[in-house]
């Protein structure tokens, strides 16, 4: 395999990007609303600009695929998998950052011949900045991550889970038979991936994320040693754009358990 990019090099882009570009406008932009009904705002924009620039600056060689570029373009990309690929959301989180939550992320994922080999997720707002690479585990702020590992019962965790993209038979038995103690949804998919793998919730579940959503928070659960599979079973990360379901947990007993209540026998 061609060699890896430098991961602090490669941190610092982002952290920096994300530290100049977004902290400055938020609560200070605009959005508007794309075709598919999700926000855009210029911060989004500026984000993907810059970090675009100086990835291809650094590593030519490595195609780019970015949240905010044309469907047509980042399938035509996508389809070659002969080159390593970028793969960025330059603004995880764009209605919080729009609305005033302080909750949102920037998140850039490193594909090779189909596999996600590196991921950084950067949380400005607590300067909190979570990687990983294929092999060599996983870190928060350069100290190992996985330290904190919660354990169960469910019925005494707590629950990061986004209701609104799940089939709704299954929103309305977790309402009405909730199996955790308390719920969270947060709303920056990378963030919460990276919370499962902190420790922060004990099981995670979501109806539909896009690449540039999990792409880098997935390998920074499976090198932490966490677990992960979509609603069908499947393994989560693919190298397609189609949106996949998640389920998630950093402890092996808490994900069986919650597997079980989900119904996914395959797990």
């Amino acid at each position: 395999m061609q060699a890896l990019p430098n991961l602090e090099q490669l941190q610092q882009i982002v952290i920096n990007a994300a530290r100049e570009e977004l902290l400055p406008r938020f609560t200070k932009v605009e959005r508007s609303e794309k075709t598919d009904g999700s926000f855009l705002t210029e911060a989004d924009l500026a984000v993907q600009q810059r970090i675009q620039t100086e990835l291809q600056q650094h590593w030519p060689e490595i195609a780019f695929v970015g949240e905010e570029m044309d469907e047509s373009e980042q399938n035509a990309l996508m389809a070659d998998q002969s080159r390593m690929l970028w793969i960025l959301d330059p603004l995880d989180g764009t209605s919080n950052f729009a609305a005033g939550l302080p909750f949102f992320s920037t998140s850039l994922a490193l594909l090779h011949q189909g596999d996600v080999v590196m991921g950084i997720v950067y949380d400005p707002i607590r300067d909190e900045c979570f990687s990983a690479q294929k092999g060599g585990g996983a870190h928060f702020n350069g100290e190992p991550l996985g330290q904190h590992r919660p354990q169960g019962p469910l019925h005494k965790g707590i629950g990061l889970i986004d209701f609104k993209r799940l089939p709704a038979e299954l929103a309305t038995r977790l309402v009405c038979e909730i199996p955790y103690s308390s719920q969270r949804s947060l709303g920056s998919v990378a963030l919460d991936w990276c919370w499962i793998a902190a420790g922060r919730c004990h099981v995670y579940l979501h109806g539909k994320q896009r690449l540039w959503d999990y792409g880098a928070g997935y390998l920074i659960l499976s090198e932490t040693g966490g677990y992960s599979c979509s609603l069908s079973g499947e393994q989560v990360f693919q190298p397609s754009l189609k949106p996949r379901s998640a389920v998630a947990s950093l402890d092996l007993e808490l994900f069986l358990e919650w597997t079980r209540w989900l119904g996914i026998k395959s797990a």
